[in-house]
């Protein structure tokens, strides 16, 4: 599991992102690019990094379903995930 101050700052991260992003869109649709270089650096949208929601694991993350490849296979096997079964041929 991640440290539970990695995930604390993706969450920071994200809220800012909310927070900022009408006023970034404005700024750059009027090319005001001295004030959008204010704004915090965390308010930029490419600085968010997808993490498992469950244990904060930042690689093999399945977008589709929000979490990780591991976490993914555990949970399929039990079946807890609505459709998704082990393949067997």
């Amino acid at each position: 599991m991640a440290k539970e101050s990695m995930k604390a700052r993706e969450v920071k991260r994200q809220r800012m992102v909310a927070k900022y992003a009408a006023k970034r869109a404005q700024l750059k649709k009027e090319g005001d690019y001295e004030a959008l270089q204010a704004i915090p650096r965390n308010a930029s949208p490419v600085r968010l990094h997808n993490r498992c929601s469950m244990t904060g694991r930042p690689k093999g993350y399945m977008r589709q379903f929000g979490i990780s490849r591991i976490q993914f296979r555990e949970m399929a096997s039990k079946g807890l995930i609505p459709g998704v079964k082990k393949a067997s041929w």
